[in-house]
């Protein structure tokens, strides 16, 4: 039977996969419309866009997986989910999984960080220790129920320890079952084709503007061996800049008009929406009553 993660296992199998980052269930569609093969809900993006805080580990699980629900329900590409450090300690992580795959989530990852957490590529993170990071590894892959569920480890050491001991760390996960490993703030495109020749598995790539590392073309990460891409705040970065200076437009202008060239259309609003199809099954289940004259 073909589930979430079974479907996300396939979209790497069949060649590397693009992941952009969808903020709300809108922009997942969008992103299903235009023919990617999946998305993903950064932490990142559901704090700042969504609750307007920073990205340090101020949401709750409950919080996360209700939102990944949401988009779950409105796209039919396999979802992968930021899962923080698991939102607590060993335990935690069972719960956390359990939570995402009643979402409807296809995976999550995991990172090595110490609460509270900070963006992978900020200064003044700290980590756990490899053997704590193992076990929130087991964990997440003993609590699982669909084997087909992805569990990726991510390790944020490259800029805390250094690369070796990202690469070491690595190792330890996927001997932990991880699916996937996803090293973090790599600072060069030197540095990601060396991991991906010290760590012989599925890796992920995280291709975030404005930090540590270059923005590398997406096929030079799949010649490199890289299985899956991540764009985790792109769509966001630039809806936030479109919005403010539409903002900053209107204001000084009084008026809208000459940012209607850059705007969504309700026309093209309604068709991703499926406006139409919710009006027709309206019409359809509306019985007019019996004429009683």
């Amino acid at each position: 039977m073909s589930t979430p993660g079974t479907k996300l296992r396939a979209s790497w199998a069949n060649g590397p996969v693009m992941i952009p980052g969808a903020f709300n269930a809108l922009t997942a569609k969008l992103a299903e419309k235009l023919g990617f093969s999946a998305v993903y809900l950064s932490g990142g993006a559901l704090s700042a866009g969504w609750a307007g805080l920073p990205d340090i580990g101020l949401l709750s699980v409950s919080e996360f997986a209700e939102q990944a629900a949401m988009i779950a329900r409105a796209t039919q590409l396999p979802l992968l989910c930021d899962a923080d450090t698991g939102f607590g300690e060993v335990v935690n992580v069972e719960r956390t999984v359990q939570l995402y795959e009643q979402a409807g989530a296809a995976g999550l990852h995991l990172e090595d960080q110490v609460l509270p957490k900070r963006c992978g590529h900020l200064t003044g993170k700290g980590l756990i220790s490899p053997k704590a990071m193992a076990e929130k590894v087991r964990a997440a892959v003993d609590s699982r129920r669909d084997p087909g569920f992805v569990i990726i480890a991510r390790t944020d050491a490259r800029s805390v320890e250094g690369f070796d001991a990202a690469v070491l760390r690595a190792h330890l996960y996927l001997e932990a079952g991880a699916d996937m490993i996803f090293g973090e703030a790599m600072e060069s495109a030197d540095e990601f084709a060396q991991f991906a020749r010290e760590v012989p598995a599925p890796l992920l790539a995280n291709m975030t503007e404005f930090g540590r590392g270059p923005l590398l073309d997406f096929q030079e990460l799949a010649d490199m061996g890289y299985k899956a891409v991540l764009y985790p705040l792109t769509p966001f970065r630039a809806a936030m800049k479109a919005a403010e200076e539409t903002l900053i437009t209107l204001k000084e202008l009084g008026s809208q008009r000459s940012k209607l060239d850059q705007m969504q259309t309700r026309a093209d609003l309604y068709e991703l929406l499926g406006y139409a199809n919710w009006e027709a099954r309206d019409k359809a289940y509306f019985v007019p009553a019996p004429d009683t004259e």
